[in-house]
């Protein structure tokens, strides 16, 4: 079991008293986190850590590598009752460090809610992954070779404070996300760092860039009218990104990264405010000597983190396929 995944042993143990039967810690094994077996049947566990904030989409997303023929189990130190119960909608069996659990095979049925939450307080509110220090990852993630930079042309690359970087750098450091050697720097743990930082995003920078919810004025929006346009500069995000990224998805909703004024977009792409509508416009917060790897899209761990954060399984394995392709 990797670090710091105490909260596996805390569910299991809540569970175990919870239903007055005795859980076997049978082994751990490759992929998975944890083997146990519960009235002699086994499960092979996925251990979701920093779950506080993240919805269906963030922790399907992890389970990518899981063997769905045999009996699974995501224990997560904490779910919220709406991912708690799109998990148990789409039959994924869980638990959490609360002992609120779901699990359902053929011969077992356990269904615990309503045990009270244990939040980490602190989760997410360091440094790295608040607004400085998620735009700093996301140029590291996006265009590794900066990991070699100065601190001052990170500096000038993100927009953000010299002394954050220096802060930020110190504290990926202590947290062991980063090793420094006499020659370089390596990220580390980068599969948990990205999970921490769609989480993040989606909690607290992405909301922080909404601008406004908007619908087209007439049936013909489309991609090719936001790439097609001559006047402004347009990067799209969710849905029209991913079906750009990947070709695999057809959008219904539209993300749309800007720095324009937003009667300019509203004129350009023939749009009116709509608070039903089915296009958000976002303020881009990445600089514009960022190296993007479409130029019509924003960077891919913003589009994934945008596609995850829907949680529509659709849009859960464009998302996949981004990650698979290289963020």
């Amino acid at each position: 079991m990797y670090r710091d995944n105490d909260f596996v042993y805390e569910a299991i143990a809540s569970l175990e008293e919870t239903i007055g039967v005795p859980i076997v810690i049978d082994s751990i094994r490759k992929i998975y986190d944890v083997v146990i077996q519960i009235n002699n049947e086994t499960f092979y566990c996925v251990a979701k850590k920093n779950a506080k904030n993240a919805n269906y989409g963030i922790i399907m997303s992890g389970l990518k590598d899981i063997n769905y023929t045999r009996n699974n189990i995501v224990i997560a130190d904490y779910l919220t009752k709406n991912t708690a119960d799109e998990l148990k909608n789409n039959g994924i069996n869980y638990l959490d460090a609360s002992g609120n659990a779901f699990i359902k095979t053929k011969n077992l049925y356990i269904y615990v809610e309503g045990r009270k939450a244990k939040i980490n307080k602190k989760t997410n509110q360091t440094r790295a992954f608040q607004e400085a220090g998620l735009k700093l990852l996301l140029l590291l993630i996006s265009n590794p070779e900066t990991l070699q930079f100065s601190y001052r042309e990170l500096a000038e690359k993100t927009g953000i404070a010299l002394g954050s970087v220096s802060n930020i750098f110190k504290e990926l450091e202590e947290s062991h996300y980063l090793l420094k050697t006499k020659n370089k720097r390596v990220l580390k743990n980068q599969v948990e760092i990205i999970e921490r930082w769609v989480i993040a995003y989606n909690e607290l920078l992405k909301p922080r860039n909404f601008r406004k919810k908007m619908r087209a004025i007439g049936n013909d929006f489309s991609i090719k009218n936001i790439i097609n346009n001559s006047y402004i500069k347009l990067y799209l995000g969710g849905e029209p990104g991913g079906e750009l990224l990947t070709g695999y998805l057809k959008s219904k909703d539209y993300i749309i990264y800007s720095d324009e004024e937003i009667s300019k977009v509203a004129k350009e792409l023939k749009l009116v405010p709509d608070e039903t509508g089915n296009i958000e416009v976002y303020t881009k917060f990445w600089t514009n000597n960022f190296y993007l790897k479409n130029e019509h899209t924003a960077p891919p761990l913003v589009v994934y983190a945008d596609l995850l954060g829907t949680g529509n399984n659709r849009n859960i394995e464009t998302a996949k396929i981004i990650l698979e392709n290289g963020l």
